[in-house]
């Protein structure tokens, strides 16, 4: 059977308008009735096809009642209009510092050393203060607590700008910048599901750390009172493991604050990639935020983990904003 215009089963996991025939019915100018359904073709088994509308109902239409069709650019989502700011201080919530202070909007995180995000100014909006008042609060900030002093700001803002004027330089030579990637939620598991290999293995949830899930996280083994602080600090918090043989060989945390879950340290171990254990991760982390209610999901991701980007973008994750550590006189 030929493919109708437009569609075949390339289009799977695609949204698509499809135009069809409604058997039996008389249009208005007296031939065939026909109709329109949008949503995402979730099947392409001929003599059938299937497609999932947005209030999520399945249909299935018959091949031969199909008169055309083609893939459509999925609806711009209202979280990408989340300003950079705002989906800064919403993904806080998932990673919290063991100690915090105010600067105005910007915020001083300090957690021993585990972690850049937990141990640098989130440096967005106002200071409150004269800028270069703010650049000494920070340096004594960080002073303190025995710590260089890092600044976590949006790339092309004005205030990385004002950083960089300040002799304040990128902090990691060489490695690309990070980018904080946003996704519905729903949408992102069905993806997932779809993926999935067909005997995939079982994922382990906890509420807390584990040694055998931190055993693989040196930056946890160097400071593991603050990893675990940081790690477990959220109220609604999720650790994920593939445990093979008494090791976990694939992880993933996920923090739930409202409408918002953070999905963070997905994980797969050298010897077990290319088994299709990251979507395994990832379907039960975007699992338990559904089941919290939570509607975005989102992940910080360097922009040079190429593997990492093609198995987000997979999912439908977009980039939000991309953003840089700045080290005093680096």
């Amino acid at each position: 059977m030929s493919s109708p215009p437009g569609l075949g089963p390339h289009c799977v996991g695609l949204r698509v308008v499809v135009r069809r025939v409604l058997p039996g019915r008389t249009g208005p100018s007296g031939g065939p009735a026909m109709t329109d359904l949008l949503g995402v073709l979730e099947t392409w088994s001929p003599p059938v096809l299937t497609v999932r509308s947005e209030d999520g109902a399945l249909t299935e239409i018959a091949l031969a009642d199909v008169v055309s069709g083609k893939p459509v650019p999925p609806r711009p989502s209202p979280r990408m209009r989340v300003s950079a700011e705002q989906a800064c201080l919403l993904s806080n919530a998932s990673w919290p510092a063991v100690h915090t202070e105010d600067l105005g909007d910007w915020l001083l995180r300090a957690s021993g050393g585990f972690s850049a995000r937990a141990n640098s100014v989130m440096a967005i909006g106002d200071p409150g203060v004269p800028f270069g008042e703010a650049l000494d609060r920070v340096v004594a900030f960080y002073a303190g607590h025995h710590l260089p002093a890092w600044a976590q700001v949006v790339v092309g803002s004005e205030t990385g700008d004002r950083f960089a004027d300040a002799g304040w330089r990128t902090a990691r030579p060489g490695e690309a910048d990070s980018e904080l990637q946003l996704a519905s939620v729903a949408q992102a598991s069905r993806a997932v599901r779809r993926l999935l290999p067909p005997s995939a293995p079982t994922a382990l949830v906890s509420q807390t750390a584990g040694p055998g899930w931190l055993a693989n996280d040196a930056r946890a083994r160097a400071h593991p009172a603050d990893a675990v602080a940081v790690l477990e600090g959220p109220a609604e918090v999720g650790f994920v493991s593939v445990v093979e043989d008494g090791v976990v060989v694939a992880k993933g945390r996920v923090a739930a604050d409202g409408d918002w879950a953070g999905i963070t340290d997905v994980w797969v171990s050298v010897d077990h990639r290319r088994r299709g254990l990251a979507l395994v991760v990832m379907a039960e982390l975007l699992e338990w935020a559904a089941e919290r209610g939570a509607g975005t999901a989102y992940l910080q991701v360097r922009g040079d983990n190429a593997p990492g980007l093609a198995l987000y973008a997979g999912l439908g994750f977009r980039t939000h904003h991309t953003y840089r550590y700045l080290a005093q006189g680096a």
